[in-house]
């Protein structure tokens, strides 16, 4: 088969860049078109060269980055420094990016590469808070027919929130945004902390990153020993959850996930539950299906998967 023509949007912390090297470690599976950056994890100006740091550390420079939302539709940008450092990518001392930043918005990136190339050719993976993707739906509704799918980390349902009780991080600091990609029509694929959850990052997978004999295997082994410090604090488990690479993962290994098609709304207005996704499992609404809810792996054959790859990466 061809490789998936893909557009990642991203925030970029730790997990934002173990999914990105996975990507750029699967040639033959991805043409990585750019990276759109939103403020998420951190502010902006971190986040785009968070995205130029980690292309250049797995050798590919040449994948444009676009700057793009600075901050929510509506809401104050919450961040999230106290998981992933003020940096974003602590854990890890790499040199600051050569490349420049690519001419143009991210938002401008997404519409013109969606407009301009074959209907259903384009795909989305957002690894991010949704506010880039939910302007281009506002400035270019035509998108929303010509996008096949888009697969997402976000949300949750039995595992509760982890910014709030009630909300994932990356629905909870744009909730209008999550609103209105879930309302668009769009086939959607939904990483939440359901499934996420159930692949710790022990200290002996981690191991075998680091001994990977390539500079890439370290240097991630670094990233994710830093950010599961949090995580095994918050939940008492050995290991944390390693979120965004699953958005990845699944689109190159769909047989060791498993989920169900169901509606999602996204909470709005509630100051309690901002961010929520209701998800109708039981369908006990008559809501339309909107996404497929993934909620188990094999977590082995998941990690297996990531090193396999990153042995390629330089």
């Amino acid at each position: 088969m061809p490789p998936i023509s893909v557009i990642i949007d991203t925030d970029p912390g730790q997990d934002d860049a173990v999914a990105i090297a996975l990507a750029v470690a699967s040639p033959d599976d991805f043409e990585i078109l750019g990276l759109t950056i939103v403020a998420g994890n951190v502010p902006l100006a971190l986040t785009v060269d968070n995205g130029r740091k980690v292309l250049e550390l797995c050798g590919r420079p040449d994948i444009p980055v676009y700057a793009g939302a600075d901050r929510p539709l509506l809401e104050a940008l919450v961040t999230a420094e106290h998981v992933h450092g003020e940096t974003g990518l602590n854990g890890i001392d790499l040199p600051e990016p050569t490349v420049p930043v690519a001419a143009g918005h991210a938002v401008d990136f997404i519409i013109e590469t969606v407009m301009s190339r074959p209907e259903g050719t384009v795909t989305l993976c957002a690894l991010g808070p949704l506010t880039n993707i939910a302007i281009a739906l506002a400035r270019e509704p035509r998108i929303a027919a010509r996008i096949p799918r888009i697969v997402l980390m976000g949300g949750a349902m039995s595992e509760g929130g982890n910014i709030t009780p009630a909300a994932e991080f990356n629905i909870y600091v744009d909730p209008q945004a999550a609103a209105l990609v879930f309302a668009a029509g769009i086939p959607l694929v939904v990483l939440p902390l359901d499934v996420t959850h159930k692949a710790a990052t022990t200290p002996a997978r981690i191991e075998r990153f680091r001994a990977l004999p390539n500079r890439c295997g370290p240097a991630f082994a670094g990233l994710l020993d830093f950010a599961k410090r949090f995580d095994e604090e918050k939940y008492g488990t050995t290991g944390g959850p390693l979120h965004d690479p699953m958005t990845v993962a699944w689109m190159l290994r769909p047989e060791i996930f498993s989920g169900r098609e169901v509606n999602i709304a996204i909470e709005t207005a509630s100051p309690l539950t901002r961010g929520m996704t209701v998800v109708d499992w039981w369908k006990v609404t008559d809501r339309p299906v909107n996404a497929l809810f993934i909620r188990d792996l094999d977590d082995d054959a998941f990690y297996d998967l990531l090193v396999e790859r990153f042995a390629a990466l330089p």
